[in-house]
């Protein structure tokens, strides 16, 4: 059998995000809104089982316009750079045209159920992102067994030196509850 290298990366929601995404459309006044569809995507993408335990969304801070989601594809899309905040940040450059969200009146704000992992840390500032907003914590993401690479204990002052507000613990019993449902139903613990 001869092999080809690949020639093109599809990053493509799951059949149930698609078909709710008109419906998603609309402005989120504040964070708490905000964080309830991201923790809601992950959920979801628990109980389709098409994907890991998180969800994320990009908002325009200043009217609560919902610019893209995301949720976690790595094991479906066999892409171990399919976090939920990769995705959403893809979708979101691709939907504006643009490699920088930084452009513009709009300041973006990403909205995740867990706190970035070392790669995601380190996607978020070359997005342009203006700020982002997190759930769980990495030691919750942890505790069900995910290794979420090195990151520096002081994260969100790396975030900050960039530009970039952070804030985390918003509603991160309903995410850290969400994280539990995949471990109980024996969802892929990959990277471990």
């Amino acid at each position: 059998m001869r092999h080809m290298l690949a020639s093109e990366a599809r990053l493509q929601l799951p059949q149930w995000l698609m078909g709710q995404i008109p419906t998603l459309q609309g402005n989120y006044l504040d964070q708490n809104a905000r964080m309830e569809l991201a923790i809601s995507l992950a959920r979801q993408n628990v109980e389709f089982r098409s994907g890991g335990p998180f969800g994320a969304a990009i908002f325009d801070e200043k009217n609560g316009e919902l610019i893209s989601v995301g949720v976690n594809l790595v094991a479906t899309c066999h892409a171990s750079i399919a976090h939920a905040e990769v995705v959403a940040i893809t979708l979101a450059q691709m939907r504006l045209k643009t490699f920088n969200l930084a452009g513009g009146d709009r300041h973006l704000q990403l909205l995740t159920s867990a706190e970035p992992c070392a790669m995601c840390l380190a996607a978020i500032p070359w997005s342009g992102l203006h700020s982002v907003i997190c759930a769980a914590r990495d030691a919750d993401v942890r505790a069900i067994g995910f290794d979420e690479g090195y990151k520096p204990s002081s994260w969100q002052k790396a975030l900050e030196y960039s530009g970039i507000s952070a804030i985390a613990d918003v509603q991160r019993g309903q995410a850290v509850a969400v994280l539990e449902l995949y471990r109980d139903g024996g969802g892929q613990i990959y990277n471990a």
